[in-house]
């Protein structure tokens, strides 16, 4: 099986970090099939060998399922170490790999499995400041400011909005905020959620939906 992305140290790169020379020619021709190429079919092709086809995957990946890892454990540290976890899972597991479900559903399967392994052997928590202050990457409450206008006031009260949505996602029963997480992160549909979570579809959508409620009346003074 080929190798996955460029590691550093015991663990895979995070994006950004990893440097290749400018591909010209055919080559560019490949990476650009590539990259335009399903995720079942990437899997595939790294599966027989590719080993483009699994940078194509980490790079379209890798920020969605860190986010799911740091909201879900509220400690940048740990998320990072968990993200390497579950892409060497990938690699170690791709030779066994079968396109039964989406390669996301199957993705974001591995990654709650690496959560739940965390959670059995420490019960660290850190609070939502810390959480933010340690993100290196965008964090959600910067993601949801920054469609506000460039006005200081506007801009406040945008970034309050986002921390009162990120701490309300925080409060909520972890089985309604693993759902909303790998709905709203994963871009998991409700069936997939259930069949990464191991509940039935009507469950699955419950939480869904009660998480969702919740967030929009934690949110309502803010309308």
């Amino acid at each position: 099986m080929p190798g996955g992305p460029a590691r550093c140290g015991h663990g895979v790169r995070r994006g950004g970090d990893r440097a290749g020379a400018p591909v010209s020619g055919g080559g560019a021709a490949i990476m650009r099939r590539v990259q335009t190429e399903s995720d079942e079919a990437l899997m595939l092709a790294y599966r027989g060998g590719d080993a483009r086809a699994f940078a194509a995957l980490f790079d379209r990946h890798e920020r969605s399922v860190y986010r799911f890892l740091l909201r879900s454990t509220k400690d940048a540290a740990v998320a990072d170490d968990l993200l390497q976890e579950v892409w060497l899972a990938v690699i170690r597991n791709a030779s066994a790999w079968a396109p039964r479900a989406k390669f996301t559903t199957w993705l974001f399967t591995i990654a709650r499995s690496k959560l739940i392994d965390h959670w059995r052997t420490s019960a660290q928590h850190v609070s939502l400041d810390d959480c933010a202050a340690n993100d290196p990457d965008d964090t959600l409450a910067e993601t949801l400011a920054a469609g506000a206008a460039a006005q200081p006031d506007v801009q406040a009260l945008s970034r309050a909005q986002a921390r009162a949505f990120l701490a309300a996602v925080e409060a909520l029963p972890p089985p309604q905020r693993e759902a909303f997480l790998l709905h709203a992160e994963g871009g998991l549909s409700v069936e997939e959620v259930a069949h990464a979570t191991g509940v039935g579809f009507e469950t699955a959508k419950s939480r869904l939906r009660y998480a969702l409620g919740k967030l929009r009346a934690a949110m309502q003074e803010w309308r």
